[in-house]
């Protein structure tokens, strides 16, 4: 009877398991398909050989150019009272015939110099038969080299070169290249054998390592961290904020959620806490151990055969604007774009979408996009280009008739095609796939092989068409599947393509957006450095917890320190029906995100839940568009130094110790603070930073430091900086019904301030104008207003 009931149990689990109406997430850690390859393993595997970078055996100070010799270990065990100890050692070679192959190579070593602020620092570990001319992640290619901007100065056991804003030493023997700021404090340094003389824990210096399976090999960049030393960056990261103890694998994965330690988004970049920031200009798997192994020891391990590393030295702000003149800065969207977007999975018909578009003009939501997602086609998912015409009749007239009311049409696509897709058979023929080693599909889908040139043409036919139809943005889904063993049009594998793919597919979204728009905007989940140049991206498969809520908010900082100044999330999040306190709050979380969307399970419209919500995201949403001036002249600026527009503290407030430590809060652009509440409470705590703080719903002044701070009306918590003007326009119900000839300033001013700034970008404007406003007697005037005869300004002084 026993086993008759295990039996049914069984079946009936089974029964269940094959029955799941959703897919199931990746387990992390386990060799499945298109599992993250991290590649530290390879320098733990006492198989392999390892070649220490020992001394500089030449370098020409003119060129930067020289050479480094580089010693052959091998890991040696040792028991040890019942544990096996191991430790590099020494090692003599083991080819044959011993006269052909070098014991101790002696292998290229570059410096460069792209500016006076940024280091280039390239090293190989064999010859290189097939460089790369160009590199996509780079904005030009190619990196500029300005030697002149160095001095170079011979010193004792080595070289040294110096710039207005730091120096760099190479010492000869033992190795190093140390890099220091203008006042002498040491940033970063290789390291070398000798430097872990004083430890018995046995860690690789800067070398590379040759596996014995098939004697490939891959560089690892050992670089000193100092105490206290912070490190922040690598992409959308939803871990903790501060990298410092974290290994980190740089892989673009389908993350299936954003509390989990893979990433839609991973860049191979980061900022230290101690002025200086780091890009890994590679595009094969990495992995960094941040002090997560030895505390001392930043360990980048990069699958390619080189390493060539951009150094950046300066505060935040410098620091992103160097690698993104190097990488690129994000093209500014257009207005509509800053509005709300209305989405759920999915509206599945015209029906639908004249319905949603009539009821948020009918409860008064003010909005700008409707959103499209997996429903469109005859047969939900299987993405070929084509409205479903019996759900559909006439979607050109639709979209014709939703932009008259300002709304405009995003549509959902991914680049993989199911064999029952119509258009499978075609990219087949065309040869526009991804291929394996035999020259068939790798998976059982069609890869687009965006390495392919006419893969990129085909492709745009279609969105083109949809384009001419009346469409205003795609979502640019997925992304992060490219074959890791797959065979590429470029001549290269997966291992170097799956995480240019990502890139590679944002950019071919976003050029044939402009070519037939006249603007840059995509709406996607997958990049890699140099993605931020097509914006804009969201986080992800969010579930609907305070947990996933807070990981956002990390994932969206981290993010805007690798460079990005655009980025959303799905408001409420996304893997099951949002529950209203949780809806409530998220809400205003998204309204001061640079951009906003409502998406996942349905219900997401606002008047589907309680009237006591619908007012309360009315409200939140009206907040936002008043604010729109601010918004958008916030976002310029973004855009032209490389800035996010969600940033954390410590970027506005480098020489603020407590700024570094925080990452529940933000400022939104320069002058608001943003704290969102991640619990059903209508309190928290808020760190200000030095300075008068004034709250933008309650009018509360507060002093810089710890306070408990009251939500106001609508559940967040917001605080303007004193001496801010703040630019608001009338509430309108899109952008493209909104009068930009009247502006009203609020004056932020504590009784002791005489004056206020402004930043205000007017649509088709030329530059942000910063407008200056002086108290006269118990009210603020404008003075002089530079831009009289496009606009009006009325102030109000808020006290």
């Amino acid at each position: 009877m026993k086993n008759k009931q295990l039996t049914t149990l069984f079946s009936a689990f089974m029964l269940g398991f094959v029955l799941m109406p959703k897919a199931s997430a990746q387990i992390q850690n386990a060799d499945v398909l298109n599992a993250p390859i991290d590649i530290s393993k390879d320098f733990q595997n006492y198989l392999n050989t390892f070649y220490f970078a020992d001394e500089l055996a030449s370098f020409d100070p003119a060129t930067g150019k020289g050479t480094i010799k580089y010693l052959r270990y091998n890991y040696k065990t040792r028991q040890a009272f019942n544990n096996m100890m191991m430790k590099p050692d020494a090692e003599k070679p083991n080819e044959f015939p011993t006269t052909e192959y070098e014991v101790s190579p002696v292998l290229p070593f570059e410096i460069q110099f792209v500016s006076d602020r940024t280091i280039r620092i390239k090293t190989t570990s064999g010859p290189q038969f097939h460089p790369q001319k160009e590199s996509l992640m780079l904005v030009d290619g190619v990196a500029p080299n300005h030697p002149e901007l160095w001095k170079y100065s011979k010193i004792e056991g080595g070289h040294s070169y110096t710039s207005k804003h730091g120096k760099v030493e190479i010492l000869t023997k033992p190795w190093h290249v140390k890099i220091y700021d203008e006042k002498g404090k040491l940033l970063t340094s290789t390291l070398h054998d000798t430097d872990f003389k004083n430890t018995y824990t046995p860690t690789l210096p800067f070398s590379y390592v040759r596996r014995n399976s098939d004697y490939s090999r891959s560089m690892g960049a050992a670089f000193s961290l100092e105490p206290d030393e912070k490190i922040f960056g690598c992409g959308e990261s939803f871990t903790q904020f501060n990298k410092r103890g974290q290994k980190v694998v740089l892989w673009t994965d389908d993350a299936n959620g954003i509390q989990n330690e893979t990433m839609y988004k991973p860049i191979p970049f980061y900022m230290s806490s101690r002025g200086y920031g780091v890009f890994m200009h590679h595009s094969t798997p990495i992995t960094v151990d941040f002090g997560r192994y030895f505390a001392s020891a930043n360990e980048m391990y990069i699958g390619d055969d080189e390493a060539d590393l951009f150094f950046f030295i300066g505060e935040p702000k410098d620091i992103l604007d160097q690698y993104t003149n190097l990488t690129g800065k994000a093209a500014m969207p257009p207005l509509w774009s800053f509005g709300f977007w209305m989405s759920r999975i999915t509206y599945f018909s015209e029906k639908e979408g004249r319905e949603v578009a009539k009821d948020l003009r009918k409860y008064k939501i003010p909005t700008d996009v409707i959103h499209f997602d997996t429903g469109w086609f005859d047969v939900d998912w299987r993405n070929n280009y084509e409205f479903a015409k019996s759900r559909f009749p006439d979607a050109t007239k639709m979209m014709s008739d939703l932009k008259e009311d300002g709304f405009h049409v995003c549509l959902w696509q991914l680049p993989y095609f199911t064999p029952k897709n119509t258009l499978f058979n075609e990219i087949i023929d065309k040869n526009l796939a991804v291929k394996d080693r035999k020259g068939n599909l790798p998976y059982e889908d069609a890869v687009l092989d965006f390495s392919n040139p006419e893969t990129i043409s085909w492709y745009q036919g279609k969105l083109k068409k949809l384009f001419d139809e009346g469409v205003s943005v795609f979502k640019v889904d997925f992304g992060e599947a490219a074959p890791p063993d797959g065979i590429y049009h470029s001549g290269r594998t997966g291992f170097y393509e799956h995480n240019l793919y990502p890139l590679r597919y944002n950019k071919a979204v976003a050029e044939i957006t402009q070519k037939e728009k006249g603007y840059t905007l995509i709406w996607a989940r997958s990049t890699w450095a140099g993605s931020q140049r097509y914006p804009l991206h969201w986080g992800g498969d969010a579930e609907t917890t305070n947990g996933a809520m807070s990981a956002e908010l990390r994932g969206g900082l981290s993010l805007g320190l690798s460079g990005f100044s655009f980025w959303s999330h799905d408001v409420g999040g996304f893997a099951t029906k949002s529950p209203e306190n949780l809806y409530r709050r998220w809400a205003p979380f998204g309204m001061f995100t640079s951009h906003v969307r409502s998406h996942g399970e349905p219900p997401r419209e606002p008047w589907l839940y309680s009237k006591d919500f619908l007012e309360g995201f009315r409200k939140a949403d009206n907040m936002r568009y008043e604010l729109m001036p601010y918004i958008y002249a916030q976002a310029k600026e973004s855009s032209q130094k490389g800035l996010p527009m969600m940033r954390a503290l410590f970027v506005e407030y480098p020489n603020d110790p407590g700024a570094w430590l925080v990452d529940n809060e933000y400022l939104f652009g320069s002058s608001m603070l943003v704290a969102p509440l991640f619990e059903e409470v209508t309190e928290r705590d808020v760190y200000l930073p030095a300075g008068t703080w004034i709250d933008y719903q309650t009018k509360k002044v507060y002093e810089g430091g710890w306070h408990k701070i009251k939500a106001g009306e609508v559940p967040i918590v917001v605080l303007v900086r004193d001496g801010s003007a703040i630019p608001h326009i009338a509430l309108a119900q899109s952008t493209k019904d909104m009068d930009w000839s009247k502006l009203t300033l609020k004056v932020f001013a504590s009784d002791k301030t005489t004056s206020a700034k402004a930043k205000v970008f007017l649509p088709n404007g030329d530059a942000v104008q910063e407008i200056t406003v002086t108290k006269k007697g118990n009210a603020f005037d404008v003075t002089p207003n530079t831009l009289n005869g496009k606009t009006t300004f009325k102030t109000e002084w808020l006290k």
